[in-house]
């Protein structure tokens, strides 16, 4: 049987100020924290100007054979990868961003060492689409998924909101204390859901056991956009192969901790001498970074 899930709870709120340690603590507490002004008014600009271009390029819905997938995706949604190529203000300021950092470290320090990007995407849900499917993120991770709530920490999402989240738009909706259920093919119910409203610029972190999906977009003309950048332990594999997509002269420009996350160096979890390397040694002596 799931733990109590009768009271309507909210989310905390806290500020950049806020320590990361108690921003990680209020999130693993409550399933999500909403941080406000994670992002600048300057930044959210920038990121949305360099972006418009590439998101324009693509038809809203899903490409993907698989029914189930292209349902999950959404109809009206669209979803850009490859956002380290294609916004400046992204791959140098917002991955390089020492909050950003602070709350990996604190996340994944303790218990797995070490931690890089999971994915980072452009989500804007389109007028008329349907709410997604509640789910945890960390499904795709089968065995993590047997272990239910007392599996280690394989992937926390951080949701940078480019525009203005709202019950109306389609803002992020979640099942607060869902990460804490004793059976995790249980997600519970739309009406278990609350929004995680945010203001452009704020962010919202939640871990990959909590239950959530993208809401319906019941507006006629506004597009509701969110940017994705989950972190997850180095012991597994991302989503976004950036080594094989992002240009070797671009990493060049980037610091090295934003190349450690994006795979252009090895990686050291607890126990272990070194993943992802070359002939025992740093991937980045043999990319000369």
């Amino acid at each position: 049987m799931s733990a109590s899930r009768d009271a309507t709870p909210s989310l905390p709120v806290v500020t950049r100020s806020t320590s990361a340690q108690e921003i990680a603590l209020l999130s693993d507490q409550a399933g999500a924290v909403i941080i406000r002004n994670f992002m600048t008014p300057e930044q959210v600009v920038r990121i949305n100007n360099e972006l418009d271009a590439p998101l324009a390029a693509l038809d809203a819905g899903s490409r993907h054979e698989h029914e189930l997938i292209a349902e999950f995706h959404g109809h009206q949604t669209k979803r850009l990868t490859n956002l380290v190529t294609h916004s400046k203000t992204f791959r140098e300021e917002v991955l390089d961003d020492d909050l950003f950092h602070e709350l990996g470290n604190v996340l994944y320090a303790p218990e797995s060492g070490d931690w890089w990007l999971t994915t980072a995407q452009l989500i804007e849900i389109g007028p008329g689409n349907k709410a997604q499917m509640l789910h945890r993120d960390m499904m795709q991770y089968q065995p993590f998924v047997a272990m239910n709530k007392h599996a280690p920490r394989a992937i926390t999402n951080l949701m940078l909101a480019l525009t203005d989240f709202t019950e109306e738009n389609g803002a992020t909706r979640l099942i607060p204390g869902s990460q804490d259920w004793d059976d995790f093919d249980d997600v519970g119910t739309p009406e278990m859901t609350i929004p995680a409203l945010l203001k452009a610029g704020d962010a919202v972190l939640f871990g990959g056991k909590v239950v959530h999906g993208g809401g319906a977009n019941v507006t006629t003309d506004y597009y509701r956009r969110g940017l994705t950048i989950p972190m997850q332990a180095s012991i597994i594999t991302p989503e976004e192969a950036y080594p094989l997509i992002v240009p070797l002269e671009l990493v060049r420009t980037l610091s090295p901790r934003v190349q450690k996350i994006l795979g252009f160096r090895s990686q050291y979890p607890n126990g272990s001498p070194g993943l992802w390397q070359h002939n025992y040694a740093d991937l980045a002596d043999y990319l000369q970074l």
